[in-house]
This record gives structure tokens, C-alpha cells and sequence, in this order.
């Protein structure tokens, strides 16, 4: 596949836009954000392919995998995932796959994990350019005081994310 080709999932949550390569997801975006623009921009470029509107064997594993984790039936996620950013960047977003379900960690903890500790606001800015909402948990970092801070679907969606998997925990 030459494209990403991207298609609208729906969740209990409301409608994700997802998006695949003939290997992987590599987008996956709440619709009623402004970031889409953003982030198509930022896809274009790194993975050098256009976008269209499309379907992928990946769309159905990653609907039903959205399906179980919503109905706390799942706690990891398997399907593929393709990321593309700075070295930086890939080190934060892995550190963010290494936050267990349903506990959270502070920009300054998610700093320390990945050895810069002085680093806590790149953190910040690295969770923002995180493509791949949910799946890269980027809902499960919070404010150094325990408080609810930034995150691109809104802060409710954060909320619910976090309360969503403190209970199947």
C-alpha cells in the first residue's frame, strides 16, 4: 500500500479517525479535534505518502481490540503500530507503552524512565505529537501534583480514560 489509507472508527467513546500502512497503524485521532490538519501534515512528511480514505485488515483487529479494551476486556494492545518522529520522541512515546493499565505517571516520572529527568516539558511536547491516541497511552500521564493536564482529546476524555481503566484494573 502506498497510502496511509484512513477510515472512521467507532467507539463507545466516539468516532476515532484511524490510520494504516500496509503494516501498521499509524494514526489514530479523536475527529473533533483540531489536531487532524496537524498531524495529517505531520504523517505526509515523515512517512513521505499521501492520505486517502481507504480500508485495512488492520481497521477490523483494531476495531475489535478498541471494542474489548472499552468493555475492560483488554488491557494491552497488539495490534501493529508504525511511529515516526525524533529519537527523543520514540524514546518518550515507549516509555508511554511502559506505563501499566490503569496506573498513571507524572511528565517527570515519564522523564525519568526514559534517563532525562530535567527533560519533563519535551516529554510534555513529545506526548502532544503522539499520533496514536489511546493505544500509546498518553491519557495515563499527569500533572507532577496528581492533577488532570494537556492531553489533545480534552481533558473529559483523559478523565474517562483513566477512571475507564482504573475500574477493569
Amino acid at each position: 500500500m502506498r497510502n496511509i489509507v484512513t477510515k472512521i472508527i467507532t467507539t463507545p467513546f466516539g468516532e476515532l479517525l484511524a490510520g494504516a500502512t500496509s503494516t501498521a497503524i499509524c494514526l489514530l485521532e479523536f475527529t473533533d479535534t483540531n489536531r487532524l490538519e496537524v498531524q495529517f501534515e505531520h504523517l505526509k512528511k515523515s512517512f513521505k505518502r499521501n492520505i486517502t480514505t481507504g480500508d485495512s485488515p488492520l481497521f477490523k483487529i483494531l476495531q475489535e481490540q478498541l471494542t474489548a479494551y472499552f468493555e475492560g476486556e483488554l488491557q494491552n494492545f497488539d495490534v501493529p503500530l508504525e511511529t515516526k518522529g525524533t529519537d527523543f520522541q520514540q524514546q518518550a512515546w515507549q516509555a508511554l507503552q511502559e506505563i501499566p493499565y490503569g496506573e498513571t505517571r507524572s511528565y517527570l516520572e515519564q522523564a525519568q524512565a526514559i534517563d532525562k529527568p530535567k527533560a519533563y516539558r519535551a516529554v510534555a511536547s513529545a506526548n502532544r505529537n503522539n499520533k496514536i491516541s489511546i493505544l500509546i497511552p498518553c491519557h495515563r500521564v499527569i500533572a507532577k501534583d496528581g492533577g488532570l493536564a494537556g492531553y489533545g482529546g480534552g481533558l473529559d476524555r483523559k478523565a474517562f480514560l483513566i477512571a475507564l481503566e482504573k475500574k477493569y484494573r
